[in-house]
C-alpha cells in the first residue's frame, strides 16, 4: 500500500465491513491541513477490492487539490463501497455507511456521489451528524458542479478561443447525468453548439429535443471534432489508447480523475491541446457542502461563489502559458503550496463564520 503511486501520503485509509447489511466500504482521509476532510462516497460494482481502493485513493487526493485550489477551509476524503446501487443498496447498508462514518469523529464528513443520492444521505445522518448534502425541494442535489464547470468553460473560451461569448463555439458533452446535464443547460443559454453522448438514450433524446444538441455514440463523442471537450462521465479517459485520436482544442469538464496518468496532461501540452485540471473546474461541489456548513444555506450564494471558479481558471491558464508549462502541472503546483504539511490547520466552523462576516 505504501508504495503504490497513488498512495500519496495519505494520512488514513479505512476498510469497514458488516456482515448483516452486506457493507464493503473503504474511506480515505488525504490531507487534513486545511481542516477535516469532506468528500462523497461512491457505490460501484468494482471488478475487485483492489480497483476499488485505486479508485478511492485518486478521489481523496483530487479532493484535497480541490479545497487547497478553491482556498476553501477543508481537507480532502472520499469513500466507495463495493455493490450494484441498483441492486444493493439498501436502508441497512446506508445505516452502516454512517456507523463507519461516525467511528471517525468528525475527521470525515460524507457526501454524495455517483451510485448515491442526497435522499441516501439523510438515511445515513439519522445515525451521524458528519454529513453534508444540501438538497432542493424536489430532492435534488445543488447546480453547483455544474454551473462551476460553466464559469471555467467560460474562462477557457475567453483564454484560449478569444471568445467572451459562446454563440457558435461546438462543445462534446460526454455524460449526461446530473452535472453533464445541467451543464448542457447552461451552455444552450450561451448558444454553444451542443454535441452529446450518453449511454442512455432517453437523455440523449431529451437533449436533442430541448437543446437541439447533436448526439453521437459512446464510442465516438471523445473524438469528434469540436472547440471543447467536456468530460463528465467517468475518469481516466485522457489515456494511451485516446489521445492521439482527439480532435479538440480544450478539454475542460465535470468528470473527476479524467488524466489516466500526470504523463497525460504533458502528452496534451505537446499536442497542442489546452487540458484545464478537473479539479479547478468541478470544485463547484465543494463550495456546495462548505455553504452548508455555515448554517445559513442558500443557492444563490453558492453560485455566486462558484463564479469564482473562472477567475481561478484564467490563472492557471495565464500561468501555464507564462511559463510555457502545462496547465495540468501549474495547478498542481500552486495547490500543493495551499495543503502542504505545514499549513496552518483551520476550523470549519470558525473559518465559515469569519467569511460570512
Amino acid at each position: 500500500m505504501f508504495d503504490t503511486p497513488d498512495f500519496a501520503q495519505h494520512e488514513q485509509v479505512v476498510f469497514f465491513s458488516d456482515a448483516h447489511s452486506g457493507l464493503r466500504m473503504i474511506i480515505a482521509i488525504h490531507n487534513t491541513a486545511r481542516g477535516p476532510a469532506i468528500g462523497g462516497f461512491r457505490m460501484w460494482p468494482y471488478t475487485s477490492a483492489a480497483a476499488a481502493t485505486a479508485d478511492v485513493l485518486r478521489l481523496s487526493i483530487g479532493m484535497s487539490y480541490k479545497a487547497a485550489m478553491a482556498q476553501l477551509p477543508c481537507g480532502g476524503g472520499k469513500s466507495v463501497v463495493i455493490g450494484d446501487p441498483a441492486r444493493d443498496k439498501s436502508r441497512e447498508l446506508l445505516l452502516a455507511v454512517g456507523r463507519a462514518v461516525d467511528s471517525l469523529g468528525g475527521r470525515y464528513t460524507i457526501s454524495d456521489d455517483v451510485g448515491t443520492t442526497v435522499r441516501d444521505l439523510e438515511v445515513v445522518r439519522s445515525v451521524t451528524p458528519y454529513v453534508a448534502g444540501p438538497m432542493n425541494e424536489a430532492g435534488e442535489s445543488s447546480p453547483a458542479t455544474a454551473y462551476g464547470v460553466f464559469q471555467g468553460i467560460l474562462a477557457t473560451a475567453a483564454h484560449g478561443l478569444e471568445r467572451e461569448d459562446l454563440s457558435g463555439v461546438s462543445v462534446a458533452v460526454q455524460g449526461l447525468g446530473a452535472v453533464g446535464y445541467r451543464l448542457c443547460g447552461y451552455l444552450a443559454q450561451r448558444n454553444a453548439k451542443l454535441i452529446v453522448s450518453d449511454l442512455r438514450a432517453e437523455l440523449t433524446a431529451r437533449a436533442a429535443a430541448e437543446f437541439g444538441a447533436q448526439v453521437l455514440p459512446p464510442e465516438d463523442i471523445l473524438f469528434a471534432e469540436v472547440d471543447i471537450l467536456a468530460p463528465c462521465a467517468l475518469g481516466g479517459i485522457l489515456n494511451d489508447a485516446t489521445l492521439g485520436r482527439l480532435r479538440c482544442k480544450t478539454v475542460a469538464g465535470g468528470a473527476n480523475n479524467q488524466l489516466k496518468e500526470p504523463r497525460h496532461g504533458r502528452a496534451l501540452h505537446a499536442r497542442g491541446i489546452t487540458y484545464v485540471p478537473d479539479y479547478v473546474l468541478n470544485v463547484g461541489g465543494l463550495i456546495d457542502l462548505v455553504h452548508e456548513q455555515r448554517g445559513d444555506y442558500a443557492v444563490t450564494a453558492v453560485l455566486r461563489d462558484c463564479e469564482r471558479i473562472r477567475q481561478t481558471t484564467l490563472e492557471v491558464l495565464d500561468r501555464a502559458r507564462q511559463e510555457g508549462q502545462p496547465p495540468s502541472e501549474v495547478a498542481d503546483r500552486i495547490a500543493e503550496e495551499r495543503f502542504s504539511r505545514t499549513s496552518t490547520r483551520f476550523d470549519v466552523t470558525a473559518a465559515t463564520a469569519k467569511d460570512a462576516e
